[in-house]
């Protein structure tokens, strides 16, 4: 059976709503967000290594299903720090993550990578799972996620291989699509030792970039 193009006015709203998802579709690339990244962001919560008690965030959580699973990791005392520049998606875990949110447990931060709220040092961990396409300047983001690390702390980024991301037609809009050696260069430019780990052996190959920032600056 041929294969039916996609409009690309339809391409242009996957590709809004997967950086910034919106409205009544919004919910439902949330929902989708959390099924298909399911795999790599548990496995990006796993290489935080937490013990519990820690301060740490999610980055773009979109979706919201990094958040459950640092407020599970980081336990009864740990506090979960949720960044994201989507009001839709905010509001979306304001009323999903309720209980979490009047304990002071999870705090919401309407916010991008290049410009955290936190202080230098502030988080002991933190997560980013395919949020590079929509940043503009590595550079400067990257410094920005080192800088609220503590010593010592660890940072995740999570990005699907870009050669079959530029396969897919929805990545002509909106995205920035880099090499991997890119992104561990800027992650290392920022002062992170960095270790490149893989997930999966078919297509899309996910890539866990762990950066942890050494105990005394360099």
């Amino acid at each position: 059976m041929p294969r039916i193009p996609v409009p690309d006015v339809l391409l242009r709203v996957l590709g809004r709503q997967l950086g910034g998802p919106s409205g009544p579709l919004g919910a439902l690339v949330a929902r989708m967000l959390n099924k298909g990244n399911a795999t790599t962001v548990a496995a990006a919560v796993d290489a935080l290594a937490l013990t519990g008690g820690e301060t740490v965030a999610d980055i773009g959580f979109g979706g919201g299903l990094g958040l459950d699973l640092l407020l599970d990791a980081s336990g009864d005392t740990g506090r979960v720090h949720g960044v994201e520049p989507s009001a839709d998606m905010l509001d979306r875990a304001r009323r999903s993550h309720r209980d979490a949110v009047a304990s002071g447990r999870l705090e919401l931060h309407e916010a991008t990578m290049s410009a955290l709220p936190f202080a230098d040092g502030a988080l002991a961990g933190w997560i980013s799972v395919n949020t590079v396409y929509f940043v503009d300047d590595l550079d400067v983001a990257f410094r920005e996620t080192a800088r609220v690390l503590a010593p010592a702390g660890t940072g995740v980024i999570g990005i699907a291989d870009p050669a079959w991301m530029g396969r897919q037609p929805f990545t002509r809009h909106g995205f920035t699509l880099r090499p991997v050696a890119d992104v561990v260069a800027a992650l290392a430019a920022a002062g992170l030792d960095v270790e490149h780990r893989t997930l999966g052996d078919r297509d899309p190959v996910f890539h866990l970039l762990v950066g942890t920032r050494p105990s005394v600056r360099r």
